[in-house]
């Protein structure tokens, strides 16, 4: 498992003293807001930034980081991903990162065929997709919805019902 989890994407300052407008990767702007510590990855290595103050504003998070302090140093910082420390995310009880079922395989439920396997989750539709690699090379979405999803394991897969023609 990653124990650094994509956060948030710094879109733009915000004044001239610092600050940074973040869009959230996390399931509300207000978990991203939560966190005191987010990281950079740079050249192979997460370095750590210390959140010195931070705010839901609109849809985005206002924060100013520990030794940035004007708006150059926070300009440098536009576009970039923002990283948490697994540790430091909040997980319900029977819930899972994103991150975790990617390279999961995909089962029918009754015939146990496996489909393929995550690639990834677009989480840029109203309901998740999952991006699903067949044998074959092609991706198929599966909407991430209890009619298709029956469980999720991270140990063993994503067992799946899925309609004719979804993911053949």
């Amino acid at each position: 498992m990653q124990k650094y989890l994509e956060c948030g994407t710094i879109i733009n300052t915000h004044g001239i003293a610092g600050a940074v407008k973040v869009l959230s990767g996390c399931d509300t702007p207000y978990d991203l807001a939560e966190l005191e510590t987010v990281y950079l990855l740079q050249l192979g290595t997460y370095r750590k930034l210390t959140v010195t103050s931070a705010s839901v504003y609109k849809d985005t998070v206002i924060m100013t980081f520990e030794g940035i302090n004007d708006i150059e140093q926070a300009s440098r910082l536009k576009n970039r991903t923002l990283y948490a420390d697994r540790e430091d995310l909040y997980l319900e009880e029977g819930s899972y990162f994103l991150a975790d079922i990617i390279g999961l395989p995909v089962i029918d439920a009754e015939s146990g065929k496996v489909y393929g396997t995550v690639e990834s989750v677009n989480t840029n539709t109203p309901q998740l997709l999952y991006e699903v690699k067949t044998e074959s090379g092609e991706i198929k979405l599966l909407p991430a919805v209890d009619a298709f999803i029956k469980e999720v394991d991270l140990e063993k897969g994503i067992t799946v019902t899925p309609i004719p023609g979804l993911l053949d």
